[in-house]
């Protein structure tokens, strides 16, 4: 297709990408990649905002909804299974549409649940609608794939840990944002107006779809690969990263969306006392995410995810202990904990992705753009796999705390079951991703600082 063919189909399209040549990285490629990355991640963070919505929209239902704990808890799992579900298709939708011309279109679907919301954000509404515009919500969640998987094409895989930490985190910002909105708008007009919250991100939404019209691309040689798919789910490495990212960022968004009805119910604290302490946890394990993808950089991936879940089987357990005492200030600081931990390993589980397939083509005897070409292929569909099921973590947690306190009246038993699941991720990342065997070296260990191991060593070669 001609570049005048490429431009009236729509968008700005590159003919032409190499990352990992140096002198075209040094001359244009880092400032488009850098660009390109800014302007995704402000959609990014404004699609998790409107996946996180209903997180924040049940601290304002009071008794004059007529809406129990374990109602609250599924109007803030369904969003969860819609995105995961969403994730797959919009992986794929940036070969298909082009990440620029997606970026706009996923952007401006963000609309149809923020303005549902503030149609039935009032007393009397029936709950069936409220799941229903709840599950609209689900939308937000697939801008993470689609928006990971275009960055991922940009950046050469020595900084694709950074660039894709950077990329979540600021996306993952936007739970936190959405919560410190709720904040001041429950501490200021008070739990009667929900439709604040909206009021500021309707036009928002708006404003991140025109930037991304104006000042991102779309990169030709990024072709829509059915092929890809396929072979990416075969790979076992594309099922056993899902279940550590289950544990990783499942933990992450299914606490965030989880924390301020915890609080009320395990501690009786009230709306705007939630909302005081619910954006902290998510704040820092967004902040922590670029970290976790710089030190995966630098020391591997798997390392640093084995690390990670050992610290959140701690974690776990100072929470567990701190809900039996009933000590509201150690049930803050192992739930912070929590938050930071599950973001860092965010940041590494998602490192060890191109990783791996960057390993496998080396392995297949390709080297230089070749090999590159062959990871970034096979590592941006797995990335819509493996960003799909990690979703459903969230929908994981927030069903076990629903049937806690529907049973116990406590969160404290499905805090057991997180710590033993915890227990098996650290186990299975040692056993497939670290543990020596004879003849071959421990996987996990970065290339020469330029690639993460991250696959065995005999698939290395």
């Amino acid at each position: 297709m001609t570049a005048a063919a490429r431009a009236r189909r729509g968008g700005r399209w590159i003919e032409r990408w190499d990352p990992e040549d140096e002198e075209f990285w040094r001359r244009t490629g880092r400032r488009t990649a850098t660009r390109n990355l800014v302007f995704s991640i402000l959609s990014e963070h404004v699609g998790f905002s409107v996946w996180s919505l209903w997180s924040v929209m049940v601290l304002f239902m009071g008794p004059e909804y007529g809406v129990d704990v374990a109602g609250k808890f599924f109007l803030a799992a369904v969003p969860t299974l819609v995105g995961a579900v969403v994730r797959v298709p919009y992986t794929f939708a940036v070969a298909r549409f082009g990440g620029r011309n997606w970026t706009v279109v996923s952007a401006l679907l963000l609309l149809v649940p923020s303005v549902a919301a503030a149609f039935v954000m009032h007393p009397g509404t029936s709950y069936a609608t409220f799941v229903a515009v709840a599950a609209l919500t689900g939308v937000g969640g697939g801008n993470f794939a689609s928006s990971m998987t275009n960055i991922n094409s940009y950046y050469p895989l020595r900084l694709k840990g950074w660039a894709l930490g950077l990329n979540a985190g600021g996306g993952n910002l936007g739970v936190p944002v959405l919560q410190l909105v709720a904040l001041l708008v429950i501490g200021t007009a008070g739990a009667a107006h929900p439709r604040y919250v909206l009021a500021v991100y309707i036009p928002l939404t708006v404003v991140a779809a025109v930037c991304s019209a104006l000042f991102m691309d779309n990169l030709a040689p990024v072709r829509n690969d059915t092929g890809a798919a396929r072979e990416a789910a075969k790979d076992r490495h594309t099922w056993i990263m899902s279940f550590l990212y289950i544990g990783t960022f499942g933990s992450f968004i299914g606490y965030s969306f989880a924390f301020g009805l915890v609080l009320q119910s395990q501690f009786g604290r009230t709306p705007l006392q939630a909302a005081s302490l619910t954006f902290v946890g998510p704040l820092l394990g967004s902040l922590a995410r670029p970290a976790g993808g710089r030190l995966a950089d630098r020391l591997g991936g798997a390392r640093v995810t084995l690390w990670t879940f050992l610290a959140m089987g701690a974690a776990t357990g100072v929470v567990v202990g701190a809900a039996v005492a009933g000590s509201l200030p150690l049930f803050l600081a192992g739930f912070v904990a929590l938050f930071v931990l599950g973001g860092a390993g965010n940041g590494s589980a998602y490192r060890m992705i191109p990783g791996i397939h960057h390993d496998r083509a080396l392995a297949m005897g390709l080297r230089g753009e070749a090999a590159a070409a062959y990871g970034r292929r096979l590592s941006g569909a797995a990335m819509g796999l493996i960003g799909a099921v990690g979703a459903l973590g969230g929908l994981g947690i927030n069903l076990a705390f629903r049937q806690a306190f529907l049973t116990t009246g406590s969160g404290t038993p499905a805090f057991v079951s997180f710590l033993a699941f915890y227990a098996a991720c650290s186990a299975v990342t040692w056993a497939v991703y670290l543990r020596r065997r004879p003849g071959r070296a421990a996987a996990g260990v970065p290339a020469g600082r330029a690639g993460d191991a991250g696959l065995p060593a005999h698939a290395r070669g």
